[in-house]
């Protein structure tokens, strides 16, 4: 059994322009540091070409939303969309295309026991498209399809979507915030983009959002996790657990003031992993999102991948 690590050069050719931070350069951080020897034991391969991407994407999605993003990619040079943050280039559809079947192919090698976890290193980004909007420089909500193509696919009645992302996963919570068999939690920095996941925000009882404030440690977060949201996880019970996968609550990004370190994200993952093994029968599917200091990017998902390769040596 294995760790799979998804990744392609078509992801690359998502252009968003000079000076925009959802940049190509991250993914290029990340292959830098999984170079090294420790990491020869990932299966990685590369985006595959499935038939049925649409019919995923409607699981969440609008066929308008599809339609209005085929017909507003430019042939050359760029589109903005909405507030301007969101870049359509000529490949970016394309690429948006392929996110999506590497977290559905994902799912179909976990959760057939073809491997025993994976890590997508896919862009654009996914947790800030709603079911009708494309934002936030996400396009279409991988990590919302993946939950959907596994409980239509599969035996899959119950799961848990975990969003340590700097940035409150809005379109993740707005895709499930009436349906009782997914659980979505959220850590994110409080006030900042989107501006929402308060408190209060408890869907029918499957919604946790957590605020961080501005200096916020690893320490506090950590408390934050073991007193409500490793709890709740627990009282939930899953029988998948998703990771939306941001690192941009690291002390270097320059898109936030929280200030983790690498390894509490090691912590973060391994807890999570605990959580998988005790009742998803180790079932993880972690998705890149956010995370826009090179190193600090490089460095963070090293860590996590480090993590993902133990449990799948168990």
């Amino acid at each position: 059994m294995t760790t799979l690590y998804y990744s392609d050069t078509i992801f690359l050719k998502h252009d968003t322009g000079l000076g925009h931070p959802e940049t190509a350069a991250r993914l290029i951080a990340i292959d830098k540091a999984l170079a090294l020897e420790e990491f020869t034991p990932l299966q990685r391969l590369k985006a595959p070409l499935r038939n049925d991407t649409q019919e995923n994407i409607r699981l969440i999605h609008s066929q308008q939303l599809i339609d209005n993003l085929l017909i507003s990619v430019p042939q050359q040079d760029y589109t903005a969309l909405g507030g301007g943050d969101t870049i359509l280039s000529p490949y970016s559809i394309e690429a948006a295309f392929r996110a999506v079947d590497c977290v559905c192919d994902a799912v179909d090698q976990v959760l057939t026991k073809q491997a025993d976890n994976a890590f997508c290193a896919t862009r654009p980004p996914g947790h800030h498209a709603t079911p009708s909007q494309a934002m936030g420089f996400c396009l279409f909500n991988n990590i919302a399809i993946a939950t959907e193509y596994a409980r239509k696919h599969y035996q899959i009645k119950k799961v848990a979507i975990i969003d340590f992302d700097v940035h409150h996963g809005n379109g993740t919570q707005a895709a499930f915030n009436n349906n009782s068999e997914v659980f979505y939690a959220s850590s994110h920095e409080i006030p900042g983009f989107p501006g929402t996941g308060h408190p209060q925000d408890i869907g029918i009882g499957n919604i946790v959002n957590i605020p961080l404030h501005s200096g916020e440690t690893g320490d506090s977060i950590r408390k934050k996790y073991r007193s409500i949201i490793l709890p709740a996880l627990k009282n939930f019970q899953p029988e998948l657990l998703l990771i939306s996968a941001g690192f941009d609550a690291h002390k270097d990004d320059p898109l936030a003031s929280i200030m983790l370190d690498e390894y509490d994200y090691q912590w973060l993952t391994e807890n999570l992993l605990t959580i998988a093994e005790t009742y998803c029968q180790g079932r993880l599917i972690s998705i890149l999102e956010g995370g826009y200091n090179l190193e600090a990017l490089g460095k963070s998902v090293a860590v996590h991948l480090r993590c993902l390769l133990k449990q799948g040596s168990i």
